[in-house]
């Protein structure tokens, strides 16, 4: 009976300790919606944890016309050529960094060459260099290459610091598919690239979401580099552009939370999409033989 009850009592913890580390995660997002709609007095002291009491969604037109700049003919405002600009380079970003990724680890994993071991640990040295330690070089060789002010200024090094985990993930996926697959294509007259076009690439799917989501968080949200290697505004991300939003709104926080709430739902949409990819991933890397 004794055992009864305290399998009975296990579930119900679990499912209480589940719920309340839901309620932890969900309750920034929350907040955070909450926050764009309210106004100042609210969000200081009178409901800050309340539902608005008065629904402003012009916050968020607000936070759409702040600022205007001069594109072509056509005159946008700060925060949609961030948005715009953002897309741009991660989407770029993440095709560089899975490209160049995947290809370097069928070199190491699966290709027997001397030096092999060498340039495989130099790779994994990059995950011990912080990005922005390298802030430093990285401007000088841009400045000198003269790439400062365009997209490759951002391209370039966030596929480069990328690399390192990218290939870790992918070699932890890519040593589980069987050898033996590809020597049946070898005889069946499939070259080098047949095989990894046609036998390595789509198993290798879900490895790709799982770094094609961590290279999205990176990108989408880095602000250092993107301050400093663009300081022409027609190149300012997304994070740059509300961090302007300081400047022109001291006293109105509305359309700053309105401008989180747009930059975070790229995010969410994309990992509710690729989500079960990424599980996927993360058993088959876990799993030997």
């Amino acid at each position: 009976m004794k055992n009864k009850k305290i399998k009975k009592k296990k579930p119900v913890l679990t499912y209480a300790v589940l719920i309340l580390w839901t309620i932890v995660c969900v309750f920034p997002l929350y907040w955070m919606f909450t926050f764009s709609l309210k106004e100042n007095s609210e969000i200081f002291g009178e409901n800050v944890l309340g539902l608005p009491k008065k629904w402003l969604w012009s916050n968020y037109a607000d936070a759409l016309k702040s600022g205007t700049l001069s594109t072509g003919s056509m005159k946008d405002s700060t925060i949609l050529i961030g948005f715009k600009n953002s897309i741009i380079i991660t989407v770029l970003t993440i095709a560089v960094t899975v490209i160049c990724a995947l290809m370097a680890c069928y070199a190491l994993t699966r290709m027997k060459w001397r030096g092999r071991d060498t340039v495989n640990n130099i790779f994994m040295l990059g995950l011990t260099v912080p990005i922005h330690a390298a802030l430093l070089p990285v401007f000088l060789m841009l400045k000198t290459l003269k790439m400062l002010n365009s997209y490759q200024a951002l391209i370039i090094p966030y596929s480069a610091f990328a690399l390192a985990m990218a290939i870790m993930i992918f070699g932890s996926f890519m040593v589980n598919i069987p050898e033996e697959l590809e020597e049946s294509a070898c005889l069946d007259g499939c070259g080098t690239f047949g095989i990894f076009f046609r036998i390595i690439l789509p198993l290798m799917r879900p490895a790709v979401s799982t770094v094609a989501i961590f290279t999205f968080l990176q990108a989408w949200n880095e602000l250092m580099f993107a301050v400093i290697f663009n300081s022409e505004s027609r190149f300012n991300t997304l994070p740059v552009a509300i961090n302007t939003f300081f400047g022109s709104y001291t006293t109105k926080w509305g359309p700053i939370g309105a401008a989180l709430v747009i930059a975070t739902f790229p995010t969410l949409f994309v990992y509710s999409f690729i989500s079960k990819k990424i599980q996927e991933s993360l058993i088959a890397g876990a799993i030997k033989g």
